[in-house]
């Protein structure tokens, strides 16, 4: 028999029952691991850098974390606001709670995977009822005549079909990876409609007679230095002249000199050059990328050569939805080192329940009336909602929460972003349920 989850129905409640509190945890100084990465913690390096609060002595705060309004969106999800108060003050905060079993997620995301698009605009064009910004991804650039892409730094599965693969760790946005994380961890749903946190590998290989070439990305906007990479139709007509820039431990390094491009069109090797291209990608076209030493291999490739390009994305679960995100809590805990200083806008996605319910948490920043929170304070408000698992998404000036309620024409943004108005983003989680919702 399958459970219901009993869910909070009256405004006000504490999300702890029966407590009618939760603790966040400040500490006295940033972990060892908690200096940014390479770039800065947040897409956008002038508007979404985090600005570290000044070290505060060790304290223990508590107060009511208390819900303002819910509302039953959907058969299976709620949506709810609700305020509570971090270290840097008062927090505004919305909350996403879908039953796995009622409802479905999936990947919110533009026509293209080299795009951009606003939370609201993705799910109103995906019939969904709700959704939220998602993974950190390739919103500026610092290579002289390079676009950024929009890609996101993670990989990407909609609909069980591998979009894109995770770029190298030197090459991702956003805060630096926590502890046991890696650029390849995703949130993901499988079939059997439960939810995990896992990670995802991209395995794969060109064969054209005796030449056998590893496939080392895909749709992604960095390459590993003296890898082949693979773009299809998925990418879009962005330049993909990013992937070859930068090295795997250093994004701002120069874009590489020895580059080559293969075409393959049906099976068939049409053209081979050493410029990297941009355009549209026909449907049974893939364009092969290649940079220092994975150009050698690739130039071998005639035009006329029969080729036969394989991959998928492998790991522990095989997913029909996946996105990536920084890990903020394993089994029931806190990832160990999560940065205790730096209040910003952020969202985030746990799982509960055993894998049947996701909670999608939104939380206001950058103002006074909600300065916002850390990425410790985060992972505690997870627990709070009941969440044993959950990762950290993109935040600042990309956070927003998306609604579309009964008898609405449409999703609109529920939150304040903190750019003031809302910012096309390279992906989201999408909550969607059967015949919902109901238009007026």
């Amino acid at each position: 028999m399958r459970e219901r989850w009993a869910a909070v129905r009256h405004a006000n409640r504490t999300l702890l029952a029966p407590a009618a509190a939760v603790v966040l945890a400040i500490a006295a100084a940033p972990a060892a691991n908690a200096a940014p990465g390479p770039g800065i913690a947040g897409s956008d390096p002038v508007r979404d850098v985090t600005v570290a609060a000044p070290p505060r002595p060790a304290v223990r705060a508590a107060s009511d974390l208390a819900f303002t309004g819910t509302t039953r969106i959907a058969p299976g999800v709620d949506y709810r606001t609700f305020t509570t108060t971090a270290a840097a003050g008062p927090v505004q905060g919305y909350l996403l709670d879908a039953d796995l079993r009622r409802a479905s997620v999936g990947l919110l995301h533009p026509a293209d995977v080299g795009a951009r698009a606003t939370v609201s605009a993705m799910t109103n064009a995906q019939r969904g009822v709700a959704g939220v910004n998602g993974d950190f991804f390739n919103i500026s650039e610092t290579h002289a005549g390079v676009v950024p892409t929009g890609s996101s730094v993670g990989p990407e599965v909609s609909g069980g079909r591998d979009l894109k693969a995770a770029v190298p760790d030197g090459q991702r946005f956003g805060p630096a990876l926590t502890s046991g994380a890696t650029d390849e961890d995703v949130l993901g749903v499988g079939g059997d409609r439960t939810a995990h946190l896992a990670s995802l590998r991209l395995t794969g290989t060109v064969r054209a007679g005796r030449t056998e070439l590893a496939v080392r990305g895909l749709n992604q906007y960095a390459l590993p230095v003296g890898g082949v990479g693979a773009f299809t139709h998925d990418w879009g007509a962005v330049s993909r002249l990013r992937a070859v820039c930068g090295t795997d431990t250093d994004r701002t390094a120069a874009c590489g000199a020895d580059t080559a491009e293969a075409v393959v069109r049906h099976g068939v090797v049409t053209a081979v050059g050493d410029a990297v291209g941009a355009g549209a990608i026909p449907r049974g076209t893939t364009v092969l990328v290649g940079r220092e030493g994975g150009t050698d291999r690739l130039r071998t490739l005639r035009p006329g050569a029969h080729v036969r390009i394989a991959y998928r994305l492998t790991g522990a679960e095989r997913f029909r939805f996946a996105i990536g995100g920084l890990p903020i809590r394993r089994g029931g805990a806190a990832v160990p080192g999560l940065e205790t200083t730096g209040a910003a806008p952020r969202t985030a996605a746990g799982i509960g329940s055993g894998g049947h319910r996701l909670s999608l948490m939104v939380i206001d920043g950058r103002s006074a009336a909600s300065p916002g929170v850390t990425l410790a304070e985060l992972s505690a408000l997870l627990a709070a909602v009941g969440a044993d698992d959950g990762v950290n998404l993109d935040g600042g000036g990309s956070s927003a929460v998306a609604v579309r309620g009964p008898g609405d024409a449409a999703a609109t943004v529920r939150n304040v972003p903190s750019d003031g108005t809302e910012r096309a983003v390279a992906n989201g989680i999408g909550v969607f349920t059967p015949g919902w919702p109901r238009t007026p």
